[in-house]
């Protein structure tokens, strides 16, 4: 029963990320298309994250209170095909700019996700079970991009929002048959989120968090397909930027809380992943053609994976489960600063010195990330490898 529950809820992550990211390849050359400045871009990008910041703590928070989980799995599919829809609907920047917000609404139901999936194993196999299912996630993010890509050299630069919402519906009807994991209702525990949050461990994962999510919102949910698109990218190749930049990512996730793991320990995981992200994104803007830039990207997301999983498997590591959903809430409400600010400094970068500058200057974060990785006691593990 366990393993049928596990494999579902799998099934539901890919669809669900699968409608938040089929556009993610095209949404900031089609919002070029409509008149978009670079900064503007940047908004509308950044957007998702902010929205994030603002949901993810309550979402997580309720959740432990309510003892339900099941309800914010069932919203996050149905904002995901709204938001899709509603950017198909309505071809214009500031409609952009909302839906992409509310597609960000969607995304907050993500602590509830992980929450939910890590309850099917033991607490000891946290960073496990989070590479599992960031694997369905990049499963269903490539997939997403690959023919959200497609679908924009066929039909146009619109057409991957139609083929997002209709994913979304897919994992809004797959929701129904989610078994809910009910405890029993209690009071809003503020006063185990302001003990997690004088964490200093914690706070410092959080951290990295935000630097990990600033270079991947810069970049390849980000800058990079206008980088792309200025080398003469069409659809097609826009989508496969996206899914070579993916692809490493499955691979890795999966590996990190185990095979990394035990032969780099957590530190020099996280900080051989930051390596990649950083001298990737230096190495963008002198990539003078698409195959370059798909190498570049191939490595970005190779250092993707081997940092998401094991960060978000530390972020609940030591914490009882109560307090899962409130530890995962705070964390993912942390690095979704980095989702808005990392490509709203680059679009005013871009804006005032050009798009190369900002790439610069987001490869400067990826090395900054791996040397505080590195830091004697900065994560406070056990960072040795295990025999």
């Amino acid at each position: 029963m366990q393993n049928h529950r596990r494999a579902l809820l799998l099934v539901i992550t890919v669809f669900y990320w699968f409608s938040a990211y089929t556009y993610v390849p095209t949404i900031g050359p089609y919002a070029k298309t409509l008149g978009a400045s670079y900064d503007m871009i940047g908004l509308i990008l950044g957007s998702y994250g902010a929205v994030q910041f603002l949901l993810r703590v309550p979402v997580g928070l309720y959740t432990d209170a309510w003892g339900r989980r099941k309800v914010f799995i069932v919203a996050g599919a149905a904002l995901g095909a709204v938001s899709a829809f509603g950017m198909w609907l309505q071809p214009d920047a500031w409609a952009l700019l909302f839906y992409r917000a509310l597609s960000g609404a969607a995304a907050a139901a993500w602590v509830v996700y992980t929450v939910l999936f890590a309850g099917y194993y033991p607490a000891d196999e946290s960073p496990k079970a989070m590479g599992y299912i960031n694997s369905a996630s990049a499963a269903g993010q490539v997939g997403a991009m690959f023919l959200g890509g497609l679908a924009a050299e066929w039909y146009g630069l619109a057409e991957p929002f139609l083929l997002a919402a209709a994913g979304g519906a897919v994992a809004l009807v797959l929701t129904f048959f989610v078994r809910d994991e009910v405890t029993p209702p209690k009071p809003v525990d503020t006063a185990s989120l302001a003990e997690i949050v004088r964490d200093g461990p914690f706070l410092r994962i959080c951290g990295l968090g935000i630097l990990f999510q600033i270079i991947s919102f810069a970049t390849v949910f980000g800058f990079s397909p206008l980088a792309a698109k200025a080398l003469g990218a069409g659809g097609f190749e826009l989508g496969l930027l996206t899914t070579v930049a993916i692809l490493p990512a499955i691979a890795a996730a999966a590996l990190s809380g185990t095979v990394f793991r035990r032969t780099c320990g957590e530190a020099g995981t996280l900080a051989g992943g930051f390596v990649f992200m950083g001298l990737a994104s230096v190495a963008i803007p002198l990539c003078t053609t698409l195959a370059a830039l798909y190498a570049s990207q191939m490595a970005a997301g190779f250092g993707r994976g081997m940092i998401m999983a094991l960060l978000m498997g530390l972020s609940i590591k030591n914490l009882p489960p109560a307090k899962r959903a409130t530890a995962m809430g705070f964390y993912q409400a942390a690095y979704a600063v980095g989702m808005f600010v990392g490509p709203v400094l680059t679009g005013l970068i871009a804006a005032w010195f050009g798009l190369d500058s900002g790439f610069l200057v987001v490869g400067l974060a990826g090395l900054a990330g791996a040397w505080l990785s590195l830091r004697p006691g900065f994560l406070a593990r056990d960072e040795k490898p295990s025999p």
